[in-house]
C-alpha cells in the first residue's frame, strides 16, 4: 500500500509537467465519454438522472451504429454499469472493432452506459458541494438503493420498454445482485443479467484490494481522509498524461495488474493512457472501508457502521442486512477469469451456487479483471458470446 501511494505521488508530480508539454498518444485519453463516441463516428446522446437522494448522474447513449439508423425493428435497450473506480468510458476504452458498447450498437441494439456517484463526471448534487464531507458520505448501498433504480427507470421511461438487457462488470455486478435481490419490482424489469467478472464476496482478492483488507477503517481514514478516495486529477487526468511517456509504461502496466491481476498478453499498452483515464476514476473513501467490511467478513451486507447501537439506528437491528443472492431471480449469465485479482476463482466458487438461475457460464483461463472490457481478445471471447446469448432472447421482446 505504501508502494501504491509514493508511486501516485510520483505519477502526479511528473503527470502535471508531461500534461503541459508532452505529445497526446491517444486523442481519447483526453475526452469525455460523448466526445469518444463522436470520435468514432457513432450517434451520442447524453442525459441527466436525479436519483431520491439528490445525486445528477450522467447516462450515456448510442442509439444506433453507423449502419442501422434507418432501422425500423425495434431496438432492444442495453444497459452497461462499469466497476469500481471506472467511468461509462469503459465501455469505449478501445476502438470500435474492441469496445463492447461500440459492438452492440453495431449489432443493432440501443445501448446505454450508467454512472455511479463519485465518478469522474458523476460529482453533482442538488444541494451539496463535492468539496464537502457530506457529499462523499455514501457506499455502495446507496448505489444499489437509489442509483440503479434510478437510471434504469428514466431509460426505460425514455424508450418506452417494460424490459432492458444488463451488463455490469466488476461493481456494476454486486449493484446488479443487491438491487435485483432486494428490489423484486426493479429485478422484474431485467429481461437478462449479465454479471463480466462478478463480484460478491472479496475475501480470497489478490494484489492492491488483498492489502486493503488488513487495514482498519480509521487506518483507512487516516491515510485517505473521510471525502475521496485517490482524486480524479491524479488518477485520470495526470495519470493518463504520465502513461503517455514510453517509459513510465511498465509502471502504469503493473499499477493496473497490482489492481485486477496480471495477463501481459490481453494488454494494449499502446492505450494505457486512455485505459488508465476512463477505467481508474473516483470514489468515496467510504466505498472502500465498504468492501474492506465485506472482504473481512466475506459476507455482502450493508455498511457495517461499527456498533450493534448504531446499526440498530440504521437498520433497525444490531447487524447490518445481507445482501442475500439466493433471492435474485432474473436470469443471468456469468463471465470470469483464472488470472482475476479483485473477482477471485475461489470468490466466484462460492457465487454460483447462490444463483438460482444461472443460465450461462464462460470461465476463461487467461483473463484478469479489466479483460473482459479492455482485452485484446475480448470481442472474440466475451462480445461475440454475448450477441449470441441476446440473439436468444430476442424472440420475446416485451416493448
Amino acid at each position: 500500500m505504501l508502494w501504491l501511494l509514493r508511486t501516485m505521488c510520483l505519477i502526479h508530480v511528473l503527470g502535471k509537467i508531461f500534461c503541459l508539454f508532452g505529445p497526446k498518444k491517444n486523442p481519447e485519453a483526453h475526452m469525455n465519454v460523448s466526445e469518444i463516441i463522436k470520435h468514432w463516428d457513432y450517434p451520442s446522446e447524453e442525459y441527466e438522472v436525479v436519483t431520491d437522494d439528490g445525486y445528477i448522474l450522467p447516462i450515456n447513449r448510442i442509439p444506433h451504429g453507423k449502419n442501422n439508423a434507418n432501422s425500423s425493428a425495434p431496438k432492444m435497450v442495453v444497459f452497461c454499469q462499469h466497476g469500481l473506480l471506472a467511468t461509462p468510458g469503459a465501455w469505449v476504452s478501445n476502438p470500435p472493432v474492441n469496445s463492447l458498447a461500440f459492438i452492440l450498437a453495431g449489432a443493432g441494439y440501443d445501448v446505454w452506459m450508467g454512472s455511479s456517484r463519485g465518478s469522474t463526471w458523476a460529482k453533482k448534487h442538488v444541494a451539496l458541494n463535492p468539496d464537502s464531507k457530506e457529499f462523499w458520505d455514501f457506499s455502495f448501498d446507496q448505489m444499489i438503493k437509489y442509483d440503479l433504480p434510478a437510471t434504469i427507470n428514466f431509460i426505460l421511461d425514455k424508450t418506452g420498454q417494460k424490459q432492458i438487457y444488463y451488463i455490469g462488470h466488476s461493481q456494476g455486478t454486486l449493484l446488479a445482485i443487491g438491487a435485483f435481490a432486494t428490489n423484486q419490482t426493479l429485478a422484474e424489469k431485467i429481461k437478462l443479467n449479465i454479471l463480466l467478472a462478478p463480484i460478491y464476496s472479496v475475501q480470497h482478492s489478490k494484489g492492491i484490494s488483498h492489502l486493503a483488507s488488513y487495514l482498519t477503517p480509521t487506518t483507512i481514514k487516516l491515510l485517505f481522509g473521510e471525502k475521496e478516495f485517490f482524486p480524479t486529477v491524479v488518477f485520470s487526468e495526470v495519470g493518463a498524461c504520465v502513461c503517455n511517456i514510453n517509459f513510465f509504461t511498465a509502471i502504469c502496466a503493473a499499477i493496473m495488474g497490482s489492481m485486477g491481476g496480471y495477463s501481459p498478453d490481453q494488454l494494449n499498452k499502446s492505450r494505457l493512457d486512455v485505459y488508465v483515464k476512463l477505467n481508474l476514476a473516483g470514489t468515496s473513501v467510504k466505498v472502500l472501508i465498504h468492501y474492506n467490511q465485506v472482504g473481512r467478513s466475506g459476507i455482502l451486507q450493508a455498511y457495517d457502521w461499527g456498533s450493534p447501537s448504531l446499526n440498530m439506528q440504521h437498520y433497525n437491528q444490531t447487524t447490518p442486512p445481507v445482501y442475500n443472492v439466493e433471492d435474485m431471480k432474473v436470469p443471468t449469465a456469468m463471465f470470469t477469469g483464472l488470472k482475476d485479482f479483485l473477482s477471485d476463482p475461489e470468490d466466484v466458487e462460492i457465487l454460483k451456487p447462490k444463483i438460482h438461475n444461472l443460465t450461462y457460464l464462460k470461465t476463461i483461463p487467461d483473463f484478469s479483471h479489466f479483460d473482459f472490457i479492455l482485452g485484446l481478445n475480448a470481442r472474440k471471447e466475451v462480445s461475440e458470446e454475448i450477441l449470441t446469448i441476446l440473439r436468444k432472447y430476442e424472440g420475446d421482446v416485451q416493448l
